[in-house]
């Protein structure tokens, strides 16, 4: 018990050693242990007491241990998305994906969507959300990850339009089970160097497999985008997350195999996003 006002800047100081958002950290956490919205927390925080369980989640953050993982859950193209260690905590900036899918589809939805490796199916059921007539198929080579997916299609009320396969595009033959003649392909694969450093709470927490793609990062890139020939529609785009220093590469790779390359920023100004059409 105490004073809450008090306890988040005791707080927010002892987050500023590991945090870049101490402050915001400790008022997500607050709310999280008070079980309200964080702008009910900041309204009503003259009178509130501190809840018991608030000093052990701030441990919990100052071992650097995501803030998502803590509460469970991440927001995502204003969606709430469960999240765990089993997934990639989804991020702002792959929300330019939906921005720009939703940009080339305004006409005419597409009919099918494919997600490869969809963690915590956020790409895909965005894109669901937007296109009320779609269907999707997402796929993902982690059993748990596909759980978590199949848990937010429900919680979104989207399971009937969402289909969820366990598949590696490291097997053989790996098209022929997903299928062909999607008008929209979604992917953000694995990308980092595995000689990259991370910071803490990325590398300390989330799923390595989902993170690393060999000593340049684009192990994955060689192997799905020669795939797209199979899976896209003959008017159908793909639309690839990228690292912030490998759009020269990956759209190497997409012109050898006879695509068009479009490539977009985020909002901090960073290549990100890679559009590809025949």
């Amino acid at each position: 018990m105490g004073d809450a006002a008090g306890a988040l800047r005791e707080a927010a100081n002892r987050l500023s050693e590991t945090s870049d958002s101490p402050r915001l950290d400790a008022e997500l956490l607050m709310a999280h242990a008070l079980q309200m919205e964080r702008s009910d927390l900041l309204l009503k925080l003259p009178g509130l007491d501190v809840p018991a369980e608030f000093a052990s989640l701030v441990e919990r953050r100052r071992q650097s241990e995501p803030i998502a993982h803590i509460v469970g859950s991440k927001e995502f193209w204003g969606l709430d998305f469960r999240v765990t260690p089993d997934v990639l905590i989804p991020r702002p900036d792959s929300e330019l994906l939906i921005e720009e899918a939703v940009s080339l589809f305004a006409s005419a939805h597409p009919q099918r969507i494919a997600d490869l490796g969809t963690g915590s199916g956020a790409l895909l059921l965005a894109a669901l959300h937007e296109f009320p007539e779609s269907r999707g198929l997402a796929i993902d080579a982690s059993a748990a990850a596909l759980q978590i997916a199949h848990d937010n299609a429900d919680a979104l009320g989207l399971a009937d339009r969402a289909r969820f396969l366990l598949l590696d595009w490291t097997a053989a033959n790996w098209t022929s089970l997903l299928g062909s003649g999607f008008d929209l392909v979604l992917a953000n694969p694995p990308y980092v160097s595995t000689d990259a450093r991370l910071s803490a709470d990325v590398a300390g927490f989330e799923p390595h497999q989902a993170l690393f793609a060999g000593a340049d990062g684009l192990d994955d890139y060689r192997m799905i985008i020669p795939a797209l020939e199979k899976l896209l529609s003959p008017t159908g785009t793909a639309l690839l997350e990228i690292g912030f220093d490998q759009a020269k590469p990956v759209s190497g790779l997409a012109a050898d195999c006879g695509y068009n390359v479009e490539l977009k920023q985020d909002l901090g100004g960073n290549d990100r996003l890679l559009v590809l059409r025949r």
